[in-house]
C-alpha cells in the first residue's frame, strides 16, 4: 500500500520537518537493540502533582526528571546517568542535515530521552524547554504508529496538526518551532511493520543539545 501511495517528507510548521521511513529496517533493528541494552533504567516518571507518566523512559547523557536535569538518576536509584555514545550523536547530526537539507550542519546532542509506549500510554502537550540550547530537537519512532500532535508555541490549544508516525520516521523540531507544544493523544495498532526485534509497542527516542556545563 505504502508503495501506491508514498508518504512525502512534510514541513509541518516553519522548522519542523517530518520525514516518513528516514530508518531502514537494518537500521530499526540495531536502534532497538541498541534500546534493550538501555532498558534496565526503564521508569516511570513522577510528576510534582503526584501524577505518574503512563510512558517508561531511561536517559543518556543527561538524566531529566521535572523540570530539570542532572548527572544521576536524583529522583531513583542516584546512579550516574548511562553515557551519550559518539554513533548516536553521528545519527542525530545526519537527522538534522537530512531534514533541513544542510549537508555540513554542526549538531552535537547530548541528551536521550527514550520513552517505551505500551498500547494505553499518553504523552500530554508539552513544550522541551529545560535545556538551555534551542537546537532542534530530533525525533524517532520504532514499532508502533502513533497519532503525534504538533501544535502552536503559545498554548496547549488549537492550531496544532495530526502526524501519524510510523516505525522508522523521522521528525525533527527547532528555529521557530523549536518551543511548540507537542504530544502524542494515542498509539495505533501495528499494521504491515516488519520484524525489527520489537514485539509490542513504540520506542521513541528524542536527541536534545542541552547547553549545560560538562563541568
Amino acid at each position: 500500500m505504502d508503495a501506491l501511495m508514498p508518504r512525502p517528507r512534510a514541513e509541518v510548521a516553519p522548522g519542523a520537518v517530518h520525514l516518513p521511513d528516514w530508518l531502514d529496517v537494518d537500521g530499526q533493528r540495531a536502534l532497538v537493540d541498541a534500546c534493550r541494552g538501555w532498558s534496565g533504567g526503564l521508569r516511570q516518571v513522577r510528576m510534582p502533582s503526584g501524577a505518574v507518566m503512563s510512558v517508561r523512559q531511561v536517559c543518556l547523557g543527561w538524566h531529566w526528571y521535572p523540570y530539570r536535569y542532572s548527572r544521576y538518576v536524583d529522583d531513583g536509584d542516584g546512579s550516574p546517568v548511562l553515557p551519550f555514545p559518539g554513533w548516536l550523536v553521528e545519527l542525530g547530526r545526519r537527522a538534522v542535515a537530512d531534514a533541513y537539507r544542510t549537508p555540513d550542519v554542526e549538531y552535537e546532542p547530548d541528551i536521550a530521552l527514550i520513552n517505551y509506549y505500551d498500547s494505553a500510554a499518553r504523552m500530554g502537550l508539552h513544550q522541551d524547554k529545560d535545556e538551555r540550547s534551542l537546537e532542534p530537537v530530533v525525533s524517532l519512532s520504532l514499532g508502533d504508529p502513533c497519532v503525534f500532535r504538533f501544535g502552536n508555541t503559545e498554548h496547549r490549544g488549537r492550531p496544532w496538526t495530526d502526524v501519524e508516525l510510523r516505525s522508522g520516521d523521522l521528525f525533527v523540531f527547532g528555529g521557530p518551532s523549536r518551543l511548540a507544544y507537542h504530544g502524542v493523544p494515542k498509539t495505533l495498532p501495528r499494521q504491515d511493520t516488519p520484524d525489527i526485534g520489537l514485539p509490542a509497542g513504540r520506542l521513541n527516542l528524542t536527541l536534545r543539545v542541552s547547553g549545560l556545563s560538562t563541568s
